[in-house]
């Protein structure tokens, strides 16, 4: 069927979509060819997760546009909303920090993430830094030699920062502008690239310490003057237009490739990033795909790209509407052969470490699914509680994809009804999780594991079948010791013993400790707020709209539980206002 459907195949660009036989898409990619493309699946030998692949398909689509920008944006947006299972190239890729430099009277320092929040504001933002900790202790040397605002808005009386001499008191005491905007110049220059100022000062001021035998206080300076020297100069380029530039290289081995990124700001090599995964296209149209989808990450574009010969330029050009070159000679082309070194230098490094826990992970996860007797284990979502003497209740939901975690899949949920109750808990969360998997059409997992006994799998398995999804739901059984020791499954319920030496067993126990500790961090959240924000959170009806018009109103819980029901019908509909007055009448 399928070598008669290729027959059919047009040579126009465009997307294809690749399902298994289950008709789930697991892979999407692209091609200037479509025929010659989706012929050399199977037609070609092929090794490692190319093979895997290929051994999976069942079947395919295919979508014809006009030209390779329209089948690149095609591919990525496919890639986005499907999310498949071999299109692993940038799946759970962080955003990197920023360093901002706030646009205001008195300027604030800052380490943010989202920056697109900020476009509008013009705010000054340098970056990006993929070593957050780097990020830090950059801000936090500002901040020690210029004495700028901390706070987000003034206070009456100088905090503890005007007291270590980190500011000026702004809040309190007038300031000259003069001096404020003279500190701003020396910082934007400094993280422009220029340290000469800032060692300057840095210095004069551990001479003085010096002279006044402070020398406790010029040991620190001395630290300080010690990381610019060694950390933020030690790689200096010799291109001098200071233009902001990103660099890619690439290196190809054992059916691996590795990406490498250098952030150049200033002249210098600021911070650099690198990805190693599993190749399964062709090289060129991996390396393409990566760097075009590079910047869906909340990254500010550079003002310029340097890429190897591979690269369809035309291609990235068009698409992300920036100057991409292929150098041929001078430092420009040292740069992207040092991306290539460097891509080369990451994959002999860390392949046996990645080859090895990749093939731990894919035989725990099939071992588990033969226990398990499952037709196919691609994802596993898992279920964990956590209160506070009945109070602050919530559930965390971590997602494993093909063995790994899938981290943008991650859910919290708030339970609404405050009490120690872990079969309400729990049919609350699973109710509401799955319910919504059919209202929008969510991938379903092909396993759940829920925290807790026989009673908690039994109550989850009851909302799974009023739902009627043919999803099998299992728990764990733990020792002693709080070691898992066996699965709960099947029906009636039987303990299917798991090896405490086996990948499966530590299989288990990351998933676990990983599903654990995001609700527990979640809660902490929840509870370290302990204020009427953190309860509204789980009042249906209530969103961010009229949260924040409850607490500009009212601003605690107690005065909230005075009011009546026709009080708090003036901001909330009658079935709101009555299900949190009902909420807040059974809280202490």
């Amino acid at each position: 069927m399928l070598l008669e459907k290729l027959l059919l195949v047009p040579t126009n660009p465009g997307c294809y979509l690749m399902k298994n036989k289950d008709g789930t898409i697991i892979y999407v990619g692209k091609a200037k060819n479509l025929k010659n493309r989706l012929n050399s699946y199977f037609h070609s030998k092929h090794t490692g997760k190319t093979a895997k692949l290929v051994s999976e398909i069942a079947d395919f689509e295919y979508v014809v546009v006009g030209s390779e920008v329209e089948s690149l944006i095609l591919e990525i947006n496919l890639i986005k909303k499907y999310d498949p299972k071999y299109n692993i190239l940038l799946r759970d890729d962080k955003s990197y920090p920023y360093i901002e430099l706030t646009n205001e009277d008195v300027p604030r320092l800052l380490v943010v993430r989202n920056i697109n929040r900020k476009k509008k504001n013009r705010h000054l933002m340098f970056g990006p830094y993929p070593n957050v900790t780097a990020a830090r202790n950059t801000v936090n040397l500002l901040n020690r030699l210029y004495p700028l605002r901390k706070c987000t808005t003034y206070n009456k009386v100088p905090c503890l920062y005007y007291h270590i001499g980190q500011c000026l008191g702004y809040c309190t005491y007038k300031q000259d502008q003069k001096k404020i905007n003279q500190m701003k110049e020396e910082i934007l220059s400094f993280l422009k690239g220029d340290d000469t100022k800032v060692k300057q000062r840095l210095e004069e001021e551990m001479l003085k310490e010096s002279e006044k035998m402070n020398y406790e206080k010029a040991k620190e300076l001395k630290d300080l003057l010690d990381y610019i020297n060694i950390t933020l100069t030690k790689q200096k380029v010799e291109i001098r237009d200071n233009i902001d530039r990103d660099v890619f290289g690439y290196y190809v081995q054992n059916g691996y490739i590795s990406f490498q990124v250098f952030f150049i700001r200033g002249g210098k090599i600021l911070e650099r990033h690198s990805k190693i995964v599993p190749l399964i296209d062709e090289i060129n149209e991996e390396l393409n795909r990566y760097i075009a989808s590079f910047y869906e990450k909340d990254l500010l574009y550079p003002k310029e790209i340097l890429v190897p010969n591979i690269v369809d330029t035309a291609l990235i050009e068009s698409y992300l509407n920036i100057p991409v070159k292929i150098p041929v000679k001078g430092i420009k082309k040292q740069l992207v052969d040092m991306a290539n070194h460097n891509a080369s230098v990451a994959l002999k490094e860390k392949f046996e470490l990645i080859k090895r826990d990749e093939e731990k992970t894919e035989l725990a996860n099939e071992e588990l699914r033969k226990k398990l007797k499952l037709d196919k284990l691609d994802r596993i979502e898992l279920f964990d509680n956590a209160h506070l003497f009945g109070t602050f209740n919530v559930s965390g939901m971590v997602v494993y994809k093909n063995g790994f975690p899938s981290k943008n899949d991650y859910r919290k949920f708030k339970i609404s009804i405050d009490k120690n109750d872990d079969y309400g808990t729990m049919h609350e969360v699973i109710y509401r999780r799955y319910f919504r998997v059919l209202k929008d059409h969510l991938e379903r997992p092909d396993l759940i594991i829920v925290d807790g006994g026989v009673g908690q799998i039994n109550v989850a398995r009851e909302v799974i079948n009023s739902l009627s999804l043919d999803i099998m739901v299992v728990g764990l059984k733990k020792d002693n010791h709080h070691s898992t020791e066996a699965l709960l499954a099947f029906e009636p319920i039987q303990e299917v013993p798991v090896d405490k030496k086996s990948s499966l067993f530590y299989y288990l126990e990351r998933m676990q400790d990983e599903v654990h500790n995001f609700t527990i961090n979640y809660h902490k959240t929840i509870r370290s707020k302990g204020s009427l924000s953190s309860l509204l959170d789980g009042i249906e009806g209530i969103g961010e709209k009229r949260k924040k018009e409850l607490l500009k109103k009212y601003k605690t819980v107690t005065k909230l539980k005075e009011l009546s029901i026709a009080e708090l019908k003036t901001i909330l509909p009658l079935k709101v206002a009555e299900n949190l007055k009902k909420f807040l009448d059974n809280y202490e």
